[in-house]
């Protein structure tokens, strides 16, 4: 009898120690549980605000007049530029740029140069965003835009200020420190630059379109500029090359004139 309740006690204890240890896989596993679902969760969080707005974007939609337009936007790391032309001619419409950030969904730009609504100059404008794989847009409008690039795969992404020119075989320097500005903003596929000045307010001129940089040639692609409706259509080949981070841009302009500018990427 000792020995049998010394077998039936060893079981209860062995037994018990099997309840315990199913007890703490149990604890363990809804730990476990709770750890993955975290960390997956976390991974889909950071996917979305991983995605980046940096590139170019477009969408199309119709005027009052029944027109098509065409909306470019290009966001560099730190600018931003948005562009509206007629997709049948090229006619310019309007464009607007400057400086963005993106704090969580809110995105707050600072108005450099606005060609319909110089006024705007200097001033900030905030809203929230969202973004989709290749579809984002502003929260309550209807239009949405749709990624044509995400900064590839041209080699000459960012934005670029003329800083200085190549004449008779002589560099003159130019101050980009003041307000008066000649910019450049390239995406992977997309190019547009502006004339303006921060200060007075004014806005010069600006055109854009598409290029590629193949084996030491930069080509545009003009799909509007707002100084002369005629230039669209004109694809233009230059000889570029970068020295010391510098972007030295040669060949002729779209009046045929000989050039080498020099650009260097805004801070």
């Amino acid at each position: 009898m000792q020995s049998n309740r010394f077998k039936l006690s060893k079981t209860k204890i062995i037994s018990g120690e099997i309840f315990s240890i199913l007890d703490d896989v149990h604890i363990k596993t809804e730990a476990m549980k709770k750890t993955i679902f975290f960390i997956a969760f976390a991974l889909f969080t950071l996917s979305i605000y991983a995605q980046s707005f940096v590139g170019a974007w477009e969408t199309y939609y119709t005027a009052e007049d029944g027109s098509k337009l065409k909306s470019v936007v290009i966001f560099t790391d730190k600018y931003q530029v948005i562009t509206t032309y007629d997709a049948s001619t090229g006619k310019f419409i309007g464009t607007n740029g400057g400086t963005w950030k993106l704090d969580s969904k809110t995105m707050t730009e600072t108005v450099e140069f606005d060609s319909v609504n110089p006024e705007r100059v200097g001033s900030e404008v905030s809203f929230e965003v969202f973004i989709n794989g290749n579809t984002m847009g502003i929260v309550g409008d209807k239009n949405t835009f749709t990624r044509i690039d995400d900064g590839s795969p041209g080699k000459l992404e960012g934005a670029w200020l003329m800083s200085g020119r190549v004449r008779d075989g002589e560099t003159q320097q130019r101050d980009t420190s003041g307000p008066r500005k000649t910019m450049k903003i390239l995406s992977g596929k997309r190019f547009q630059w502006i004339a303006y000045n921060t200060e007075t307010k004014q806005f010069m001129g600006t055109g854009g379109g598409n290029y590629t940089t193949e084996d030491g040639i930069y080509t545009e692609n003009i799909e509007f500029f707002s100084r002369d409706d005629s230039r669209v259509g004109a694809s233009l080949k230059f000889d570029f090359n970068l020295v010391d981070g510098n972007w030295h841009h040669k060949g002729f302009s779209s009046q045929g004139a000989p050039l080498h500018e020099i650009w260097s990427l805004r801070e």
